[in-house]
């Protein structure tokens, strides 16, 4: 059962921080300029810590949503820099994926989490259908664990029962973004990609065991 006065109470919570711009731009820039950095991932490493993990990735993906008024782009960013995925070329294509091309359809939190799974668990140049089979199971049990969390997975009803308060598509018009912005709709939807990161890293891990 979706517990909504635990994700009323962390909305309030996005609408009133204090964000530091300065250093997450810094971040971002550098992540520009010299790409996501590789990683070896040591599987015993990341499942010891992995309550810390979820929380960094959890507010990094909060914080490049503010920056990048992206919910696709900063899920995918936070987990890609977690795990030294893909480069910065994805985090361009990914600019019209907030409710698929501003929609109100599939919410960035998912996809920019699927990118990801498909960069981790698709690695490889030949095609294995029992990898890919496996990345659509964890894919279709990451997508029903979001919709556990937050009750719905489409942007518009996400806006709407969640984080807003009434229907609003932000990416239907000016008009429409312009009043986004106006009711703190980059902070309060911040919870997205945070938890939406937060729960593919853990099946990321997870499938470390």
């Amino acid at each position: 059962m979706v517990d909504y006065a635990a994700l009323k109470k962390k909305v309030d919570e996005l609408e009133k921080r204090v964000w530091d711009l300065s250093a997450i731009e810094a971040r971002v820039k550098k992540l520009k300029a010299n790409g996501i950095p590789k990683k070896t991932l040591d599987p015993k490493e990341m499942l010891a810590n992995k309550a810390q993990i979820l929380d960094r990735v959890q507010l990094r993906a909060e914080e490049y949503n503010y920056f990048f008024k992206n919910c696709a782009q900063s899920t995918a960013l936070a987990l890609m820099e977690e795990f030294g995925l893909g480069n910065m070329e994805i985090i361009k294509a990914l600019a019209l994926f907030p409710g698929i091309g501003g929609t109100g359809n599939m919410c960035g939190g998912v996809t920019g989490s699927l990118i990801n799974f498909g960069l981790y668990f698709g690695r490889g140049d030949q095609p294995d259908p029992k990898m890919m089979r496996e990345a659509m199971t964890t894919a279709q049990k990451f997508v029903a664990s979001f919709e556990d969390k937050l009750g719905h997975k489409y942007c518009a009803d996400i806006i709407e029962k969640v984080t807003i308060g009434h229907r609003l598509n932000p990416g239907e018009s000016d008009a429409a973004m312009a009043a986004f912005a106006e009711e703190k709709g980059f902070e309060k939807c911040s919870l997205v990609p945070g938890m939406g990161a937060r729960l593919a890293a853990g099946f990321i891990i997870d499938s470390m065991k």
